[in-house]
């Protein structure tokens, strides 16, 4: 099974946002956020959250995630 890294940060920094700021503008919960921010790579994530940061950061889904192991 791969992992990913969602680029939570990156698309934030570029809009000179907080990931306080992104979870208000994206409505995931901000725990739920930072845990997706800080992790270096995971087995699964939300769908939903997917979609609600894609819309938030106005990006296409695959813009997002970063594979970081096959």
């Amino acid at each position: 099974m791969g992992l990913v890294r969602l680029r939570i940060r990156e698309f934030a920094k570029e809009r000179g946002w907080t990931i306080k700021e992104v979870s208000e503008r994206s409505g995931i919960v901000y725990s739920t956020l930072r845990t997706y921010a800080r992790s270096p790579g995971m087995a699964t994530v939300d769908v939903t959250a997917l979609i609600k940061l894609a819309r938030t950061f106005e990006v296409a889904i695959e813009e997002l995630i970063e594979i970081v192991e096959e």
